[in-house]
């Protein structure tokens, strides 16, 4: 009887093991693998798809009021295997409804009496009834089905007005507005999902189609236009000599000024027509952005982004004179922008342009960024705008769904931000940074909401639960693969992956098969470890015995995260020797494990130090003769 129990238990244990290093799937990833539109291996299925939009666009925007009047026509494609009976319609500034749902307080100025009106809604050519009464999601059925790998055309007419208050989108200030969202669309079709119905609450972020845009936007003169894409038409928009100093800088490698203060507010920059429309396309981009101002100064450079074919991108800034840290705005991009596309995450930045635009969001958008002006805080505004910078390439190069798992963006982000600015200030300085801004509120806050698994969706979280799971904690898991790795075999997983979903819609399983398959190892310990577990950082050194030529220390993982750490010894003439041990150490499932040093002097201390990697309690981690 004794052995049979024995025996049972081995044989439990074993099963244990081995379902340890299998993932939680959830049945509708399990359903996209049975209709083989993604593939267990991390790729794209044999029939992938994805829907997609034309929008061609028309914006007006009466200043100073705020009022926008808008008008689309779109042309979308249905290729998924469904027969469509509804569209699903985002009016994402409905955020500002009075009675919209929100993840938090607003001020009055935040929000607008109306929202988003919808005037006009046809389906090729039938009028469809549109009920406003709803908030950033609605529904609307259509007079025939849209078979499978069909199309249908909608023409749309809509006005709303910018709020007061400024956040991702909004009045900057009296004459400076910035249009994010300013235009109804189709959410997101999907394999996996079906229809995106999630609504937007203004803390997580999107979930959209790669579509193409063509977009005018009607201003009047003196106001210029910065926006997602090409500006197709400068010489109607500028006069002669603006024309030719923006045509000049998509060349240069210093800054240019192309509008000065001066120059903007005597009328020397734009035609001196009573309105002006400025023409931008983009292709196969998530969303389209506009910000305009009549007296915001205009810098611009360029950088050569892919030194294999000299590929170039337009560097640009728009700002008011009198925020200091925007006048090296402009320098801060191409830094960023050759700094990414050469080192990490390695990939040409792939867009024509970039402008940074000074709002209040600290918020990224295809080719723009809406950054809050510090002042003389040049470091933290470098480091801001690194972000979102950074943020090219996860949601934008890659069509992350933001909506449900912010990591997948805001912890590459991040990552980012940290690599950078170790070239940027030195490794010391960026690692207080990040220990600052990244990990301290989160390993010294003990609550269980700061536990939950990172794979926890995003827009089921709160307050900082959801901060620390979309930014800090992945990025550290994203480190500590990096470590685990190393640099060589890190990058070209990390290529393969965004190379197989660059302009698709990754989710978090497929990035997972997609590193362990590119890696050629099974991770699926690593990735249970930091992504589907409720484990935090807190290592002890729990005991240390040392003999004439070793010194043998057990450490406890009592936190349960596979980090890296480094064991620093430090011997009696006060010299000190430290090894560096990979998140390997833990592949094992072990919390327990016995390190060897080398030594040929008396040890007087040990120390483990997992530097950005912050302790719970740091007190246990320390030993002294």
């Amino acid at each position: 009887m004794t052995r049979m129990l024995i025996a049972l238990m081995l044989m439990l244990g074993y099963a244990g093991m081995a379902s340890a290093q299998e993932l939680y799937v959830p049945r509708n990833i399990k359903k996209a693998y049975a209709n083989k539109t993604r593939s267990k291996n991390g790729q794209p299925g044999e029939r992938y798809w994805q829907n997609k939009g034309r929008y061609d666009i028309q914006l007006k925007v009466n200043a100073p009021s705020g009022a926008v009047y808008g008008q689309e026509n779109i042309r979308y494609i249905n290729n998924s295997p469904d027969t469509l009976r509804s569209l699903v319609i985002r009016l994402i500034c409905n955020l500002h409804k009075v009675n919209a749902p929100r993840s938090g307080y607003v001020g009055r100025d935040f929000l607008t009496e109306e929202g988003v009106i919808i005037d006009t809604f046809l389906v090729n050519g039938a009028n469809v009834p549109f009920d406003n009464d709803i908030a950033t999601v609605g529904n609307v059925k259509l007079p025939s089905a849209l078979n499978a790998k069909d199309s249908l055309d909608l023409h749309v007419s809509w006005h709303y007005t910018l709020s007061k208050q400024s956040g991702r989108e909004g009045k900057i200030d009296s004459t400076t507005f910035f249009l994010a969202y300013a235009y109804p669309r189709v959410s997101v079709y999907d394999d996996y999902n079906g229809w995106d119905l999630i609504e937007h609450m203004d803390r997580v972020e999107f979930y959209s189609d790669f579509n193409d845009y063509n977009v005018a936007v009607t201003v009047p003169k003196n106001y210029v236009v910065w926006g997602t894409g090409v500006l197709q038409n400068a010489a109607d928009v500028l006069q002669p000599e603006i024309a030719k100093r923006l045509k000049d800088s998509y060349t240069a490698d210093q800054l240019m000024h192309i509008a000065s203060k001066t120059e903007m507010s005597n009328g020397k920059v734009t035609q001196q027509k009573d309105w002006n429309t400025w023409k931008f396309t983009a292709s196969h981009i998530a969303d389209v952005t506009f910000g305009t101002s009549n007296h915001y100064v205009w810098d611009a450079s360029s950088v050569v982004v892919d030194s294999t074919i000299g590929r170039r991108t337009s560097v640009q800034a728009a700002y008011d004179d009198a925020a200091e840290d925007f006048h090296h705005s402009v320098d801060f991009s191409r830094y960023a922008l050759d700094w990414f596309s050469r080192n990490w995450p390695g990939i040409p930045y792939p867009f024509p342009t970039m402008t940074a635009f000074q709002g209040f969001a600290d918020m990224e958008y295809p080719m723009m960024v809406n950054d809050a002006t510090v002042g003389q805080q040049l470091g933290f505004a470098q480091l801001v705008q690194d972000h979102e910078i950074a943020h090219t390439y996860f949601p934008f190069y890659m069509g992350i769904n933001e909506s449900r798992y912010a990591f997948m963006d805001e912890g590459w982000a991040t990552t980012f931000e940290y690599l950078i600015g170790i070239a940027e200030k030195g490794k010391a300085a960026a690692d207080r940074f990040y220990q600052l801004f990244r990990v301290r509120s989160y390993i010294n806050d003990a609550s269980a909401e700061e536990d939950q698994p990172i794979i926890a969706q995003s827009h089921q979280l709160s307050g900082v639960g959801y901060g620390n799971n979309a930014y800090g904690k992945p990025s550290l898991a994203y480190l500590a693969l990096k470590d685990l790795l190393g640099d060589q075999t890190f990058r070209k997983s990390l290529h393969a992956y965004m190379n197989s979903w660059n302009g698709k819609h990754p989710m978090p399983w497929d990035f997972f098969n997609s590193i362990n398959t590119a890696s050629g190892q099974d991770l699926n310990w690593f990735w249970n470890n930091w992504f589907f577990s409720n484990n935090y950082i807190d290592l002890q050194l729990a005991d240390v015995k040392t003999k004439k030529d070793n010194a043998e220390l057990t450490v406890l993982n009592n936190g349960g995260f596979a980090i890296p750490f480094d064991v620093v010894v430090t011997f009696e003439d006060g010299s000190s020797k430290t090894l560096h041990q990979t998140p390997a150490v833990w592949k094992n499932g072990s919390k327990r494990i016995t390190v060897n040093v080398p030594v040929s002097k008396s040890v007087t201390a040990v120390k483990l130090d997992g530097i950005i990697y912050m302790d719970y309690t740091p007190a246990d981690n320390e030993w002294k003769k």
